[in-house]
C-alpha cells in the first residue's frame, strides 16, 4: 500500500490530482463538502432539465483527454466530444439583426474577416502568428512548470523566452495593434473575461485564449461539462480511489510546519501529505489555522489580494425549442464595452452589459424534456467585495429584466418571458456560499501582471512541507485546462519530494 493523500474538494484540479495520484501508487482519499463531485463545473437539475452549473466551453480539449489517456484508458469512453463549428455566434445590441458566426474554419473566418476589411483581415493573421509563438513559449516555460523559488523564473534562459514573446501592454491594446473594426477586436478581446479579468486591464499575453479557440476549436461534450466531473469521479474510483461526500473539511492539521492531515468536525484523518483544492484564499484563512504555516500569506494579506469579477447566471426551463437560434453558444454584446467593464470592475451597478447565452440542449437534447430547450444565461458582475450594491431581490430583478428585455429584441427570442416554466438564479453570494469562492470571485485570484506566473500562489506551500495547493487561484490560473493543467503541476510536485524524482520542466 502507498503513502496516504488527502486531497480536499472535488472541483475539477482535486479531482484530476487525485486520479494522477493513485494512478502513481498512493492511497488517495477525497473529501468534499457537496454531495456530487466537479465543485464549480457541477449540475443543476430541475423538472426534468439540466443545466452545467458554472463553465461551459470545451476548449484545450487534449489537456481534458490526458487525464484518461494517462491511466491507460480511452477518453471517447469517458469524455465523448464534438467540434462545434461554427464555435459561437456574435450578437450586437444595437444591430442584433446581423449576428456574426466566429468559425475556426479558416476559410469560413478568412470570409468573415474580409467582410470587415482586408487590413483587418490581414492584422488578424498577424496576431494570430505573433501569439503563437508567445503561446509555444509559455506552454514550455511557463503554463507546465511550477516556480518554487524566483530563481527558476528570473534566470538568463526565460529572459531570452521572455524577449521572444514580444508581448506588452493591455489585451485591448494589444489586439488594436493589429485590428482597427471595434466590432472584430471585441469579439477577438473579450474572452479574458473566461478568466475573469477585463480585457482593458488584462496582460495582453491573454490574448492567447482566442488563439487557442481559432486553433484548436471549441467543442462539446456529450451531456454537458458535468460529464468531465462524473467522468473523473469514475475513473479514479476504478483506480481505487475513495470519496467522501457531504464532508466538509474544516482545518488542515499542521504541526511544527508539517501538514499532518485534515479536521472534519471532532475527527482527526491522518495523512502522509495533503492536496488542498479549496480556493486558495478561503484555504489560507480557514483550513490553515498555523500562523506559521501561513508564511506570507496572512488574513490581512489575503484581503489585499485582488479578485476576479463574478457572474450572475439564469438557468430557464423553456417551454419550446429554439430552432431559429442555430448555435448552442451564443455572445450578446453591448457597443461600449469600456463602459462595461469599467462597470464590472469598479463595482457599479451595470445599466447595460454584455452578456452569454447557452443553450446544451440543442446538442444533447437528453437535457431538456422532449420538446423543450433549457437556457442558461451568464453576465459577468463585479465579485461581492467588491460591487457597491447590494445583491437583494431587487438587483436580481433589475438584471433579470434587462436581460431577458436585450434578448427580446433577437429574432426567436421576442416571446422568452412568457415561455419560462421553471427558473433558477446564481449571484455572487453563492458562489461565495457554495465553492468557498473568496469574495464570490468566480474565477478566483484577478491574473494581473502581479498575480500571475511566479508571483501567483504555487502548488507547493512555501512555509509548511506535505502541504500542496491546486485550482483556480494557484499558478498557473483560471478555466477548466489551466486547472487541470495546475493539477498535473500539482501531483508532479508532491511525487518530486517523495521520490526525488525531477520533471523535466
Amino acid at each position: 500500500m502507498g503513502k496516504k493523500v488527502i486531497v480536499v474538494g472535488a472541483g475539477a484540479a482535486g479531482l484530476a490530482s487525485a486520479i494522477r495520484l493513485q494512478h502513481a501508487g498512493y492511497q488517495v482519499e477525497l473529501y468534499e463538502k457537496e454531495a456530487t463531485p466537479g465543485g464549480k463545473m457541477n449540475q443543476l437539475e430541475m423538472d426534468g432539465y439540466r443545466f452545467d452549473l458554472g463553465p461551459s466551453l470545451v476548449m484545450m480539449p487534449d489537456v481534458y483527454r490526458e487525464v484518461f489517456q494517462l491511466c491507460g484508458r480511452d477518453p471517447d469512453d469517458y469524455i465523448p466530444m464534438e467540434k462545434l463549428d461554427p464555435m459561437y455566434r456574435v450578437y450586437f445590441s444595437n444591430d442584433s439583426s446581423r449576428p456574426i458566426n466566429v468559425s475556426s474554419n479558416l476559410v469560413d473566418w478568412t470570409k468573415t474577416l474580409e467582410s470587415f476589411s482586408p487590413e483587418d483581415a490581414e492584422g488578424f493573421f498577424s496576431y494570430l502568428s505573433e501569439i503563437y509563438k508567445g503561446f509555444n513559449i509559455a506552454m514550455d516555460s511557463i503554463i507546465q512548470r511550477p516556480f518554487r523559488k524566483s530563481s527558476d523564473f528570473y534566470n538568463l534562459s526565460m529572459l531570452k523566452k521572455g524577449m521572444g514573446m514580444k508581448i506588452s501592454g493591455s489585451a485591448n491594446q494589444f489586439i488594436g495593434n493589429y485590428i482597427k473594426d471595434e466590432r472584430l477586436k471585441q469579439i477577438i478581446s473579450f474572452q479574458t473575461l473566461y478568466i475573469g479579468i477585463s480585457p482593458i486591464k488584462s496582460p495582453s499575453f491573454y490574448t492567447m485564449i482566442p488563439m487557442i479557440q481559432f486553433l484548436y476549436g471549441i467543442w462539446f461534450i456529450k451531456g454537458g461539462m458535468y460529464t468531465m466531473a462524473t467522468a473523473m469521479e469514475r475513473l479514479f474510483q476504478e483506480l481505487g480511489g475513495t470519496i467522501h461526500y457531504n464532508a466538509p473539511v474544516d482545518e488542515i492539521l499542521i504541526e511544527q510546519k508539517q501538514a499532518l492531515g485534515v479536521r472534519i468536525g471532532v475527527e482527526e484523518i491522518k495523512a502522509d501529505y495533503v492536496v488542498c483544492n479549496a480556493d486558495f484564499p478561503y484555504a489560507m484563512k480557514h483550513l490553515v489555522q498555523d500562523k506559521r504555516a501561513k508564511g506570507r500569506y496572512t488574513d490581512r494579506k489575503i484581503d489585499n489580494m485582488k479578485y476576479s469579477c463574478s457572474c450572475m447566471v439564469l438557468y430557464l426551463g423553456m417551454d419550446r425549442k429554439y430552432e431559429t437560434i442555430e448555435h448552442i453558444h451564443n455572445f450578446i454584446f453591448d457597443e461600449n464595452l469600456e463602459k462595461n467593464m469599467h462597470d464590472i470592475f469598479e463595482g457599479n451597478k451595470l445599466t447595460k452589459a454584455s452578456f452569454y447565452v447557452y443553450i446544451a440542449s440543442k446538442m444533447d437534447p437528453s437535457l431538456a424534456p422532449e420538446g423543450k430547450d433549457g437556457l442558461y444565461i451568464m453576465m459577468p458582475v463585479s465579485n461581492a467585495a467588491d460591487s457597491n450594491y447590494e445583491w437583494n431581490e431587487e438587483t436580481i430583478a433589475d438584471y433579470r429584466s434587462y436581460l431577458l428585455n436585450t434578448l427580446k429584441s433577437i429574432k426567436g427570442f421576442e416571446s422568452i418571458e412568457d415561455e419560462i416554466v421553471v427558473e433558477k438564479c446564481m449571484t455572487p453570494l453563492d458562489f461565495e456560499s457554495k465553492f468557498n469562492a473568496y469574495n464570490g470571485a468566480a474565477f478566483g485570484l484577478l491574473p494581473t501582471l502581479f498575480q500571475s506566473s511566479h508571483m501567483r500562489p504555487q502548488s507547493k506551500a512555501k512555509d509548511c512541507s506535505n502541504l500542496y495547493f491546486t485550482g483556480s487561484s494557484t499558478h498557473p490560473g483560471a478555466g477548466v485546462p489551466i486547472v487541470l493543467l495546475s493539477a498535473k503541476i500539482t501531483a508532479q510536485e508532491l511525487i518530486s519530494d517523495d521520490k526525488g524524482i525531477l520533471f523535466g520542466y
